[in-house]
């Protein structure tokens, strides 16, 4: 083969692979062919998840808090609300601590022997029935079994509930309110600083005014730091009227304007605050000598004179109540906190001794919690 062949020869081999090359990279290159929407939608899987519906939220609007002035912490614990269902038992669940342990221990032996009196001696010296009654307490029944009419613990125990009943029946508990007066009817609150005095006549005033009586009340305490803001804010709350009187001013002034005022409206009863800075000072009980005075120089008369005592004070309240009793005339105890005291027994010391009745106890923060004494309730709570 010549030399020109064999050029040829090769030129065409490479045109025949130029060819092939060009022939390759043109398929390659070649785009895919196009699918259209309704062929992705034949080929193409759909999930139907529901779509929920968009939530719209309103702006919420809250109700305006409205605020009462308060001037007093105090006030504010007598308005905390309780359940009412509460029963006097329940309430008075400490001071029957007192007796309960005795009672159960006296209970649990067969007979009547040493041991129980004095069991019972040092429950009652803790629930504060003092001494003088716990002696004649337990001298009555130590005789009674002497005699042969108790045999048994069982019986021992119920014959110191019924005596205890008994020594607290006959006294008059009710608030002495006289309609047959040309002026009102004047109630004083005496009684030491922390006691709940001023409390007290707030919770009463409301429920004066609930029974339909128009109230005013007098400030005369008019030297304890924000007893008047106090009072003015129980006077708004149980819709009493209030007299008051300057700061560090005379008490026997402010109540003297009270009753005046009282008589001028028509009203039917004042219920007069006083100071009680300390049950042993002098000047003190001067000073409520003096307020008795005034407030009876115009039309209206006191008809009660209620002594606020702190039943957890125990047998300091019975010197509390013979000193203010000699100053001021006291016709009735209101007895408070005894729901948080051990020392309800205190009840029998008063009356007993200087037989001066309890007429109002407080079991509670609330205006419904100062209740009517009523002194068989009051002794089965202890033993039940």
């Amino acid at each position: 083969m010549s030399q020109s062949q064999i050029i040829l020869l090769i030129l065409a081999v490479v045109g025949v692979v130029f060819g092939i090359g060009v022939i390759f990279i043109g398929r390659r290159a070649k785009p895919a062919p196009r699918t259209t929407i309704a062929q992705q939608r034949a080929t193409t899987t759909v999930v139907d998840t529901p779509v929920e519906a968009p939530v719209v939220t309103e702006p919420v609007v809250s109700a305006p808090v409205i605020e009462e002035p308060v001037a007093d912490e105090a006030v504010v614990e007598a308005v905390v609300e309780e359940p009412v269902t509460r029963s006097v038992r329940e309430r008075l669940s400490k001071a029957r601590g007192a007796l309960s342990g005795a009672v159960g221990s006296v209970l649990g032996r067969s007979g009547v022997d040493q041991s129980t009196w004095d069991d019972l001696e040092e429950a009652l010296l803790r629930a504060d029935v003092g001494v003088k009654v716990s002696k004649a307490l337990l001298d009555d029944l130590r005789g009674r079994v002497k005699a042969k009419e108790l045999s048994t613990p069982h019986e021992v125990i119920g014959a110191l509930r019924s005596t205890m009943k008994s020594r607290l029946a006959g006294a008059s508990r009710d608030l002495t309110f006289d309609s047959s007066l040309e002026g009102p009817n004047i109630w004083l609150m005496v009684g030491v600083n922390g006691a709940g005095k001023t409390t007290s006549l707030g919770k009463i005033a409301a429920q004066q005014v609930a029974a339909g009586r128009r109230v005013v009340m007098a400030a005369g305490d008019t030297f304890r730091a924000a007893a008047g803001e106090q009072l003015a804010t129980w006077a708004e709350r149980s819709g009493a009227e209030i007299v008051r009187g300057a700061e560090g001013g005379d008490p026997s002034s402010v109540i003297f304007d009270a009753v005046q005022s009282a008589g001028a409206r028509g009203a039917d009863l004042v219920l007069a605050d006083t100071a009680g800075r300390l049950q042993s000072n002098t000047n003190l009980m001067e000073e409520l000598r003096k307020v008795r005075r005034v407030a009876e120089k115009g039309t209206g008369r006191v008809t009660e004179v209620l002594l606020v005592i702190d039943a957890t004070t125990g047998q300091n309240g019975l010197v509390q109540a013979r000193q203010f009793a000699e100053a001021t005339q006291v016709t009735g105890v209101v007895l408070t906190k005894l729901d948080g005291s051990a020392k309800g027994g205190i009840v029998f010391a008063i009356e007993t001794e200087l037989s001066i009745p309890v007429k109002l106890v407080g079991l509670g923060e609330t205006i419904g919690d100062l209740v009517a004494f009523d002194p068989d309730e009051f002794v089965d709570a202890l033993f039940d």
